[in-house]
């Protein structure tokens, strides 16, 4: 059974698209074993995006490895946020045990654990993992993988199968979906 419930999923991609940390040190040419080896190791990091003097996004995570060759980065416990117009407050904010970035295709993979509160749409969503296709700006969790919404003014969803179609700005479970609904009029 599908449900669809209306939701500008927009709003989480920017914060995703931060994830997209540049670093790259070249020390030269290594065996081919070394592409399994990090060429970046961090600790600790913090990083804001900043546009026009404004703070965009902020990442921190524990732990974070880049890998070139591969076009690969990898996150550990990490905690975001999306700040509104001119950096004022946060309207997204979010965590998860892991994060997998495939720097080249912008795709995502968040893992261990995922909590991502949209304050402008007074939803929240927990689940064990996400994926989000930067192409085709869909967002899914796994066929199985029970997801939980929840909203400010006491409806609550459980399903599974989550599919966000961000284009569309559809919100689908392909596998079962119960909960309660409150609308106001």
């Amino acid at each position: 059974m599908k449900k669809n419930l209306i939701l500008d999923p927009r709003s989480l991609f920017p914060i995703l698209l931060i994830l997209f940390i540049s670093c790259t040190f070249n020390y030269g040419e290594t065996d081919s074993s070394s592409e399994n080896m990090p060429n970046l190791i961090m600790k600790n990091v913090e990083y804001v995006r900043v546009q026009s003097g404004d703070p965009l996004a902020r990442v921190v995570a524990e732990y974070a490895e880049r890998y070139e060759k591969k076009s690969l980065m990898t996150l550990e416990n990490l905690y975001f946020e999306q700040f509104g117009e001119k950096g004022e407050e946060v309207n997204v904010y979010g965590r998860a045990g892991y994060a997998q970035i495939e720097t080249d295709s912008g795709d995502l993979f968040l893992d261990g654990g995922v909590m991502i509160d949209v304050r402008t749409e007074e939803i929240a969503l927990e689940t064990f993992h996400l994926e989000w296709k930067d192409q085709s700006r869909i967002l899914s969790g796994g066929d199985h993988d029970e997801v939980y919404i929840y909203r400010r003014d006491g409806s609550g969803f459980t399903g599974a199968g989550l599919r966000i179609d961000a284009r569309r700005r559809t919100w689908e479970f392909s596998n079962g979906v119960w909960g309660t609904y409150i609308h106001e009029e």
